[in-house]
């Protein structure tokens, strides 16, 4: 292991990335600190996107570090199954206290991928407990990310992200998505257009019939497919046809959670509360991998009969609350509560959407939205070339001292709830000068 191997970036094949593209210029990064990313060669790269949604403390903060480092010294690993340690019972009852009621459990993951996946094998679960095992149904939504496991692309909703991987999970339907560009284009937060949309899960409901649904997933805020915000009532009336119909309600808040919409939860942000969430990323500030799902006390309790000494859901991970992610989780919880970083989001939303709406007008924009500190901008795509525009941006941005995220033709932005308006400004400056100069 001591021998020098050349390092010529071959041997990792990267995730969601163009390897030989990137492997034939690549973009490194070498450090990082509060807001800021630092290059192999020294320079200094501004975070527009909280790394990948999930540095919302901002980096190098270090509360987490010496807690996690003081862990490792403490106590590396303990088995989740049939034994615990104090700090994931401690870190699971700071969670369900930040959580809107209901939600008074949590089930402890290693990523958003596997929390969706355990928030569907909960919820299927749920109703073969509760005496209706034909509940089987799952209900996804077009342009919907839920991670890359095979539950997740089966409710999942975006192509590239399905094809080549078979059949996927049976009895799945999708809801359509809620973007409208001649409807809801440029919308300041929430808009005003497309609640109405939600009457589909009736549709589906009277397709298939109301008693074969377990459950419907929607994300809060569509993060991935490039920031879509859900108009006015449609979370709300979701909520009710679910309530009408017997249909667990989950939230997928990988990307919502922890400040990024200026509230704990989007579930708080938007007064609408599910029976199952979904978390990881900003749970430990991304210190450490670690999801978890939340449930209500309703579904906990539906598995808690019978002999006790019967495990009552077969399901778990190796890593199930590892002893350092409950240490960064634990010291993460704290400093978003000392810093007032959840209502630091919320005081510069307003100063964030204009400067984000300033760039309408530019060369190619077609469309601007944004809610909480989150933004996607719009690109109309090239001719023949769909995807390079937005590509071309994110290069462009990096070469110029910005990280920013692209999803097709869309530059999507999350900065670390950090973020001062100088540097919103800069940012901003930024991206304007990309999409000018790409054409």
């Amino acid at each position: 292991m001591d021998t020098p191997i050349p390092n010529d970036l071959s041997a990792f094949w990267m995730p969601f990335s163009a390897n030989r593209q990137f492997k034939a210029a690549p973009r490194l990064l070498a450090g990082a600190k509060d807001m800021h990313y630092r290059t192999p060669d020294g320079r200094e790269i501004l975070d527009g996107t909280a790394g990948l949604w999930c540095v919302n403390a901002g980096h190098g903060r270090p509360e987490i570090t010496k807690a996690i480092q003081d862990q490792a010294g403490e106590m590396d690993y303990a088995p989740p199954f049939q034994m615990g340690h104090p700090k994931a019972f401690e870190l699971a009852a700071r969670l369900t206290g930040l959580a809107p009621d209901p939600l008074s459990h949590a089930f402890f993951t290693n990523s958003g991928s596997e929390a969706v996946d355990t928030a569907l094998k909960i919820a299927l679960a749920y109703h073969a407990r509760n005496g209706e095992p034909g509940r089987r149904r799952l209900i996804g939504r077009a342009r919907g990310y839920h991670g890359a496991g095979f539950g997740g692309i089966s409710v999942g909703g975006i192509s590239p992200n399905r094809t080549n991987f078979g059949g996927l999970l049976p009895e799945v339907d999708h809801l359509g998505h809620t973007h409208n560009l001649k409807e809801n284009a440029y919308s300041k937060g929430q808009p005003d257009w497309g609640g109405h949309l939600a009457e589909e899960l009736n549709d589906l409901a009277a397709l298939h019939g109301p008693g074969t649904i377990a459950a419907v997933i929607v994300e809060p805020m569509a993060g991935s497919t490039g920031v879509l915000v859900p108009p006015k009532g449609y979370l709300e009336r979701l909520r009710a046809i679910c309530d009408a119909h017997g249909i667990i309600l989950i939230f997928d808040e990988v990307i919502t959670g922890f400040g990024r919409l200026g509230a704990s939860f989007a579930a708080a942000r938007f007064g609408v509360t599910p029976d199952v969430m979904t978390l990881a990323k900003g749970l430990t500030n991304a210190a450490v991998p670690m999801g978890a799902v939340l449930v209500s006390g309703e579904i906990f309790d539906a598995f808690m009969d019978g002999a006790e000494n019967i495990i009552e859901l077969f399901h778990g991970y190796t890593y199930s609350a590892h002893p350092l992610a409950c240490a960064a989780g634990l010291a993460t919880l704290a400093l978003y509560e000392r810093d007032n970083l959840f209502e630091r989001a919320a005081s510069l939303e307003s100063y964030w959407r204009d400067a984000v709406h300033g760039l309408r007008g530019l060369p190619n924009v077609i469309d601007i939205r944004n809610i909480g500190l989150t933004a996607g901008i719009e690109l109309g795509p090239r001719d023949g070339a769909p995807g390079m525009r937005g590509y071309e941006a994110l290069v462009a941005c990096f070469e110029a001292g910005a990280l920013v995220r692209v999803t097709g033709d869309t530059i999507a932005l999350s900065p670390p709830l950090i973020i001062a308006e100088t540097q919103i400004d800069t940012l901003l400056a930024i991206v304007a000068g990309a999409i000018e100069n790409i054409g």
